[in-house]
């Protein structure tokens, strides 16, 4: 099982992914989100010269903020910088593109983004599609300077595909190298996703070894102190932007979708939704996000309830995590990677590393 971070991109603290090398974190995924951190291609390439091991790429880069060549260049830019070490992990983009109080990619339109995407990665000629550019008609397109050292296509790209929902998981099996995956509660859980991925995969003549094809899940993880309550003070402050970033997402559902929230959140519901409420409709889209996966704003630390820190991260003490992490490295999940809140990533980053990354490997 290998375990990774995700970062909220910060072109001023690169050294907390030269720290995640250190520590003998695999990968370090740069989230992409123009309307609330650094840029990730310009952390990225920061990233890339200050290490020398670690795994680098999106994570993941959004499909409706730009096209697939532009995506494709610049992905292909940190490749050449980091050469046999860069992975491109691509989402339709909820928050990035929610924060603007524009819709994230549809499942259609997506689908036609990775159908443009996933050749190009290799250095190959694509379809420009009309559907996701606003073009009159399809047009041939390829990097035609790929020999200059301008970017990278000669060590391979892996594509990991974000999916969260049946139909996307299908996206995943269709065109990826890799899925990125909402963290699953048990080994059943991660088998249902891994079924929705593989009949994505036939549906397109694919079928997928899994030996190669590289599963990621994204979550957080706070190790306790013995006796340690589940919603102490230092968990919250570790892993309650991540719980809070999961309530946003389900506001947003049932805001556009009608969707209902998941029961570990019905507690909150009426409480939270009459807050959002009370803020101008025309800007509400900025308020739903603030504090996105770095910290709790303080008049919504009253929702971080016990069970909801509980089924948005990953808590307990050491030997619970890693008893954990190892049933679902024997169900298949090659790597979970970690959000910490933003103010206290560096103690979550050592903690872990220390404990778990540790414990597993003895």
């Amino acid at each position: 099982m290998d375990i990774g971070v995700c970062v909220a991109s910060h072109i001023n603290d690169i050294d907390y992914v030269v720290q995640a090398e250190r520590l003998g974190y695999s990968h370090a995924w740069l989230a992409d989100s123009q309307m609330l951190w650094s840029d990730c291609y310009a952390t990225l390439a920061l990233a890339a010269d200050h290490t020398n091991n670690i795994k680098i790429g999106t994570g993941v880069a959004v499909s409706g903020t730009r096209p697939a060549p532009v995506n494709a260049a610049a992905i292909a830019t940190i490749n050449a910088l980091a050469p046999g070490r860069t992975f491109f992990g691509v989402g339709a983009g909820n928050t990035a593109m929610r924060v603007m109080n524009q819709p994230p990619h549809r499942i259609r339109e997506f689908d036609h983004y990775l159908a443009t995407l996933q050749p190009l990665l290799r250095g190959e000629e694509a379809q420009m599609d009309p559907l996701t550019t606003g073009s009159k008609a399809p047009a041939p397109i390829r990097h035609i300077m790929p020999d200059a050292g301008f970017v990278n296509f000669k060590d391979p790209i892996d594509l990991y595909v974000s999916g969260f929902g049946p139909k996307s998981l299908a996206l995943a099996g269709r065109y990826g190298d890799g899925a990125v995956l909402a963290a699953p509660a048990n080994a059943g859980a991660f088998d249902a996703m891994m079924f929705q991925i593989n009949e994505g995969a036939r549906a397109a003549g694919r079928e997928l070894n899994p030996e190669e094809f590289y599963t990621t899940a994204l979550t957080t993880m706070v190790v306790l102190d013995p006796g340690e309550a589940v919603d102490s003070a230092r968990v919250k402050a570790e892993c309650g932007a991540m719980a809070m970033a999961n309530v946003h997402y389900a506001y947003d559902q049932w805001r556009n979708f009608g969707h209902q929230p998941p029961g570990v959140m019905r507690e909150i519901w009426p409480d939270y939704c009459a807050l959002l409420e009370s803020y101008p409709a025309e800007r509400r889209h900025q308020r739903i996000h603030a504090g996105h996966n770095c910290w709790v704003v303080q008049e919504e630390e009253q929702f971080l309830t016990a069970d909801l820190l509980q089924a948005t991260a990953m808590i307990g003490e050491q030997q619970d995590l890693v008893h954990r992490l190892r049933a679902l490295d024997d169900a298949g999940l090659n790597q979970v990677m970690i959000l910490p809140n933003f103010d206290t990533r560096y103690d979550v980053l050592n903690r872990v590393g220390r404990d778990v990354i540790a414990g597993l490997n003895n």
